[in-house]
């Protein structure tokens, strides 16, 4: 071996690059600057090249590092061509008129009602008597009432149908705090700009086609497929059928989906890698049993996945899937069969070159690594365990055989004919070898299909914690059942919808097999699932752990293929930094010795984080949306855990419920069962049932349910908290919701701060009473004009104020009054809908305010 590459120079030249956006993008330099480092590497690799070939292979590497840096930072800049839409989101209504560009299913989450989300490209938009041409991509929600007639069905709306109808255009907008989803940057890498909604019967439908005729071709046949999906099984099933096939997970239900998620299952779902290679490998090893050619074959399955990538049009991780199969039976026909690393790093070099941005995207990373720990690290060992005993099983009856197998093997074949000799008596002469070499067969396959599947979810172990904060831990028993079923699934479906355009009464028949594939999977994933073990949590790891994480992949890589104990090592340090990561909780982000109160960005809702200055944490509320504007998203489950974990938070000392309304309350559940607090404090018990529900999950998860009233004083880890409000003899009969709230302060040394929930006016001079005063508040009722009186601001006299409030709220929060109060006041006031996550630090005596933009950790 010449060079450290050995058989996959190409992997190390990906990695290379890799390491090169990596470091352009987080560590900013002139482009010049590596560009002249780029060029002065080169030179001296081409130097070392005859003296010193380590050397020179080691500068040439720094090369293209330095190369991938000025790529990613020369075209670092986002596209901006659709950005001209969003002049006109100032919230008056336009009339758009569009074209469809993908088209999405119809859903009827809410009975009686309809919707459709689809995207359009903007043709033109009017605004008072005046058109503009924009061409931009914008996101649309239509929505329906369903009829009892089917004839009057909603209409489906369809690629290259031409629309006009009148709607207000809305920006995407991101929560803004740490560990927040990239809604914007997901929404820019699919063309789209814009969000607006439209009812049905204001939409009108234009004459004429706009868009391709390939793509709506593509359409139409995809839509075909959906329609047989639907004749042949029930709609209980169909769902789960048509993502299996074409891997829409959008429809079906969130609760589903979780199960799939928390059993690690949920690739199964998806277009995915795992479907590619179902198709091709099982397309490839049937025409191999007809007798067809490997070149034949080879083309025959390249072909297939071609197509069904393009018929579930979802994007990257199918066609680095299509990709990579291409090369691996491209480097197969030409006898290249150990090059399997170098496959891949030349798939990932090129859709970094295309793409350099993709690096940064979680399923680039998710779908190389998995290639990459099978290949790198499964297959070795497999190659020196399993497979010589599987070989050693072939021509039994062979002695001439046995001279080219290792002593130890020679002796197992030996003890077979033994055995199979003394069966033969009994049972003739076929039977007993067919059946114990089957049987061995079997078990060495099992035996693989379960050490593959346990080093690949040690290599997951990573990018799940970081992305997904999910230590799958019954994945691998979900995964033995769940894959091969997904083979029988995704084969009997595909059968049964083609057989379906020529009888439908045959295609019942692999339908039939496919429903009971599928009801097996299903079942295990719910049983799975529903164990408390299978949703365990944990927080964003931190870099020391990534660090070892990444080197404990890189060692079992390199060791795979020494000898024994050192393969062993190697897959010992992957299994114990996988462990490290689920078991052990990483540090959390706090400062020592000060009280921390942080207004987190839920949108129209509140979620106050309040870390103790001995490090004890309390979550007050946890944001929500009420059932009426329904939406999926949830609140405690997407935004207010995401930011606790990337804060490296894993568990809650204290929750706190202010009172019994969707936007403080929604979200308490997803927190209750992710970080699994001690306690949860109320004010008043209210009946409803939303409310009852989530007691009854917190007695269920061992959480103490305790009310406090006006006069409690408790202790968190340092602070003293003095309840200020519901009175002692507050019942819910007695009180509206708002006026119900919990009210408190918490103070540490001389500084304080005084949160509201969403008390009114009359709550607010009961409080005036107590000697209110606060360095921090937070403001009343969303800025609301009930909240925030003269005589209570004048009791409280705070510094600060921080109103959790959404973007375009319906409300027209905060109000322009409460907003005049304040500054009439000389406090310096944050909103979270314009700063994002706002943070106080109370040290005992002075108090320091930082929004998220601004927050080093």
């Amino acid at each position: 071996m010449t060079a450290p590459a050995g058989r996959q120079p190409l992997l190390w030249v990906a990695l290379a690059f890799s390491t090169g956006i990596s470091t352009g993008l987080y560590a900013w330099r002139p482009p010049l600057w590596w560009l002249i480092a780029a060029i002065v590497f080169s030179a001296s690799g081409i130097y070392f090249s005859r003296r010193r070939a380590w050397a020179a292979y080691g500068l040439g590497l720094g090369a293209i590092c330095f190369i991938g840096a000025l790529v990613i930072q020369i075209g670092g800049a986002s596209d901006s061509s659709g950005a001209r839409v969003l002049e006109f989101a100032d919230g008056r209504e336009v009339v758009i008129t569009a074209h469809v560009t993908a088209e999405g299913t119809q859903r009827s989450d809410i009975p009686g009602e309809a919707s459709q989300r689809i995207d359009v490209e903007t043709e033109q938009i009017a605004i008072n008597n005046q058109s503009f041409p924009v061409h931009s991509g914008i996101r649309l929600s239509v929505f329906s009432k369903e009829e009892d007639d089917a004839s009057t069905s909603p209409h489906l709306f369809q690629y290259g149908e031409c629309l006009r109808f009148p709607a207000k255009i809305y920006p995407p907008r991101n929560f803004r705090n740490p560990g927040a989803f990239d809604y914007q940057g997901y929404l820019a890498e699919n063309g789209i700009a814009a969000l607006t909604s439209a009812k049905a019967e204001d939409i009108e439908l234009l004459p004429g086609f706009s868009g391709h005729r390939a793509e709506f071709w593509r359409t139409r046949i995809r839509r075909s497929i959906i329609q047989r999906i639907h004749v042949l099984w029930p709609a209980s099933k169909s769902a789960l059928m048509e993502a299996m096939l074409l891997g829409d997970e959008s429809v079906i239900n969130r609760d589903v989906l979780f199960d799939f998620q928390r059993s690690g299952t949920y690739h199964v779902l998806v277009a995915s890698g795992l479907k590619v290679g179902i198709l091709a490998l099982g397309t490839f090893w049937l025409l191999r049993r007809l007798r067809v050619n490997d070149f034949a074959a080879s083309a025959i399955a390249v072909l297939l996945t071609v197509a069904y990538a393009i018929l579930t049009d979802v994007g990257a991780p199918v066609w680095r899937a299509t990709l990579m199969l291409i090369l691996f039976l491209a480097a197969k026909l030409f006898y290249r069969q150990k090059s399997t690393l170098n496959t891949i790093g030349a798939a990932a070099l090129a859709l970094l070159i295309v793409n350099p941005r993709a690096l940064l995207g979680a399923s680039f990373q998710l779908s190389f690594l998995c290639v990459l720990v099978i290949a790198g690290v499964g297959v070795p060992i497999i190659e020196r365990t399993t497979q010589p005993v599987i070989r050693a099983l072939r021509y039994l009856d062979s002695l001439g055989y046995d001279r080219a197998l290792a002593p130890r093997l020679v002796q197992f074949r030996l003890d077979l004919r033994m055995i199979i000799g003394r069966l033969e008596r009994f049972a003739g002469k076929r039977i007993p070898s067919f059946t114990l070499i089957s049987a061995w067969r079997m078990a060495f396959g099992a035996t693989e299909f379960v050490v593959v599947s346990i080093i690949l979810q040690s290599g997951f172990a990573l990018p799940m914690a970081y992305y997904f904060h999910r230590a799958t831990v019954v994945s691998l028993p979900a995964n033995i059942l769940a894959v091969p079923l997904t083979e029988a699934v995704v084969v009997a479906e595909i059968i049964a919808v083609a057989v379906s355009y020529v009888s439908l009464t045959i295609a019942k028949i692999p339908a039939f097999i496919a429903n009971l594939a599928m009801a097996g999977i299903s079942g295990a994933v719910r049983w799975l699932g529903s164990l408390r073990v299978a949703d365990t949590r944990v927080a964003t790891p931190q870099l020391g752990a990534i660090m070892l994480a990444a080197f404990a992949i890189v060692l079992a890589m390199v060791l795979a293929r020494r000898r024994a104990w050192l393969a062993s090592a190697g897959l010992a340090s992957l299994i114990i930094s996988a462990l490290w990561i689920s078991i052990v909780p990483p540090h959390p982000h706090v400062r020592d010795g000060v009280l921390e109160m942080t207004a987190i960005d839920v949108g129209q809702g509140d979620s106050i984080l309040l870390v103790s200055p001995q490090g004890h944490t309390m979550l007050v509320d946890a944001g929500g949306i009420p059932r009426w504007m329904h939406s999926e998203l949830d609140i405690g489950e997407d935004v207010v855990s995401p930011y606790l974990w990337s804060r490296g938070i894993s568990r809650l000392d204290v929750v706190a419920l202010t009172h019994a309304h969707a936007d403080h309350m929604a979200g308490m559940g997803a927190v209750l069962a992710n970080f699994r607090p001690r306690e949860l404090w109320l004010g008043v018990d209210s009946p409803a049932a939303e409310l009852q529900s989530l007691l009854i999950e917190a007695k269920k998860l061992g959480i103490v349910v305790s009310e406090h009233k006006a006069g409690d004083n408790l202790e968190l880890g340092g602070a003293a908290i003095r309840i200020l409000a519901p009175p002692p003899d507050a019942d819910a009969k007695s009180l509206r919701p708002n006026e119900a709230s919990l009210v408190m302060k918490i103070s540490y040394g001389q500084t304080s701060a005084l949160l509201e929930g969403d008390a009114e006016r009359k709550t607010e001079r009961r409080v005036a009473e107590e000697e209110p005063q606060a360095d921090v508040l937070k403001v009343g009722h969303h800025g609301s004009a009930t909240s925030t009186w003269p005589e209570f601001l004048s009791a409280v006299h705070p510094r600060f104020a921080v109103i959790s409030v959404g973007t375009r709220n319906v409300y027209g929060h905060p109000r322009w009054d409460v907003l005049n109060r304040l500054g009439e006041s000389k406090v310096s006031t944050y909103r979270t809908d314009m700063d994002g996550a706002v943070t106080f630090y109370l040290d005992g005596k002075n108090v320091t305010s930082q929004p998220a933009d601004l927050r080093q950790w």
